[in-house]
């Protein structure tokens, strides 16, 4: 190819000239990633200080545009050698997976085409993929006929999305108050919603964004297992209601951020319909979960939730940033509804039309069901069910080593993949082995605090980890531990 590449075309067109320079780009780009993957390391140890460094070099914003192949020299130069590689065998410190090959796929076509799905005009076959994959989720978690859903950025949007659907439902029924109308009762600062005390933080932040504040926030204790204690919870909610408090949800957590723990759900219910309480499943961790013949017994029934978090970008191993919020009853999107001349016609919608952004918090949406749709397409239940056995297996036999080496603590057993432990000792020599797998070993590993200590954790989503690896980073571990105690 010429370097007249240096001068892109403003975008993609039918221009022939146009889609080879296309094709060049995108394939010296994959080039350009192949080439910096040169061993298993999941980062390459750089401080903070020297990224700094780095990019303080370069002009963000230059007088004259660099041309293409300057661009990408410096790609290949000063970013892709600093990436953090997910797919490595040695990265397990968050609920930030690794993604599948076809799902990278998925990204090009959707970027390329650059559907919006707020109106079905924006994207055609984009708006009747995203309706037919939430039929198939709505499906897979038993919500009922009358369900449905919406595509999110991820868990904490679609916990905002669902927490304000409770709000209104409560205020609506109970209250017989409308807030999309009217804005927030009277007796808003009397409203409360329970979680447990491992909750995800974006329940604060839903709250504070829902004009309710932190205080609304009833954080209830935790079992051994670090499960919701459905005792402590009835008698809160009792205490709440004789002190003229408005209980409006429950969240159940299933699969806790550091813990992987999972509320019971059955019996929440029973709470929840004693007290006339909205009941929502932050399922963002484990809803792949449900595609597992061996460990979906472990969920319980999400069917009964009114609400439900799925996160794509966790154990469905697809990139980020890719979530859905399930509902059981789908007039509630209504709070999210209204109508704009100009976007979402009411006559589109009576001709059959489906336009999208009446159920979302957000007007333009990227085409995020395409990545469900092909790893759906690709790998079928059975191959999702066998990457899920797999990571919560290898969590399962870590586990184990940890429960038999004298040299670690093990907080739980683990129900999912997250794997929570530390070295006997102090939690500064904890704190040091981290920083030293990071910036010595391209080893990535987490770190939390359980019990008001510090401990380590390895979050377990890449099926490609072995029995022999976990065993070996384990010893290192060890190995590490008594060379820097502190």
């Amino acid at each position: 190819m010429s370097t007249a590449i240096d001068k892109l075309p403003y975008i993609l067109s039918c221009d022939p000239a146009a889609k080879e320079i296309y094709q060049t780009v995108i394939s010296q780009t994959v080039q350009a990633i192949t080439d910096s993957i040169q061993d298993g390391g999941a980062y390459q140890g750089a401080s903070v200080h020297q990224l700094q460094q780095i990019l303080a070099k370069t002009q963000i914003l230059p007088e004259q545009g660099l041309g293409w192949h300057a661009v990408l020299d410096k790609v290949k130069t000063d970013i892709l050698p600093h990436f953090l590689r997910t797919w490595s065998t040695n990265y397990m410190a968050h609920l930030h997976s690794p993604a599948l090959i076809e799902s990278l796929a998925s990204e090009l076509i959707l970027s390329t085409f650059n559907q919006s799905m707020d109106s079905w005009d924006q994207s055609p076959i984009a708006t009747e993929v995203e309706v037919q994959v939430i039929k198939e989720l709505c499906e897979l978690y038993n919500l009922g006929p009358d369900a449905d859903g919406t595509f999110t950025s991820g868990g904490s949007q679609s916990n905002l999305s669902a927490l304000t659907l409770a709000r209104d439902w409560y205020c609506n029924t109970v209250l017989h108050h409308d807030v999309k109308k009217y804005g927030l009762p009277a007796s808003f600062q009397k409203l409360r919603l329970y979680c447990s005390e491992v909750s995800h933080f974006s329940m604060e932040k839903s709250a504070h964004l829902l004009g309710l504040g932190y205080d609304a926030v009833r954080k209830v204790a935790v079992d051994a297992r670090c499960r919701m204690d459905v005792t402590a919870l009835s008698a809160m909610i009792e205490e709440d209601e004789a002190s003229g408090l408005l209980p409006f949800c429950v969240v159940a957590t299933i699969g806790t951020t550091d813990y992987g723990s999972i509320d019971p759900v059955e019996e929440l219910r029973k709470i929840c319909d004693e007290h006339q309480l909205y009941l929502h499943a932050d399922a963002a961790y484990a809803s792949a979960v449900q595609l597992s013949d061996q460990y979906r017994v472990r969920l319980g029934n999400l069917g009964l939730c009114d609400s439900i978090t799925v996160d794509f970008h966790k154990m469905f191993l697809l990139p980020i940033s890719c979530g859905s919020l399930l509902i059981k009853h789908k007039a509630w999107f209504d709070v999210f509804t209204l109508h704009a001349d100009y976007l979402n016609r009411e006559e589109d919608e009576m001709d059959g039309y489906t336009n999208l952004v009446g159920k979302s918090l957000q007007t333009t949406r990227r085409f995020d069901a395409l990545k469900v749709w092909m790893a759906f397409q690709c790998r079928g239940k059975d191959g999702y069910g066998e990457m899920i056995d797999t990571c919560i297996g290898n969590a399962a036999h870590l586990a184990n080593q940890i429960a038999a080496n004298a040299a670690f603590e093990l907080a739980i057993t683990p129900e999912l993949s997250s794997v929570v432990f530390r070295l006997k000792g102090s939690c500064e020599t904890n704190k040091a082995v981290r920083r030293q797998l990071l910036h010595h070993h391209q080893i990535v590993i987490g770190q939390t605090v359980y019990q008001g200590r510090t401990y380590l954790k390895f979050t377990l989503l890449n099926p490609m980890v072995t029995h022999q690896h976990l065993d070996a980073l384990l010893e290192q571990i060890k190995q590490i531990g008594s060379t820097v105690r502190l």
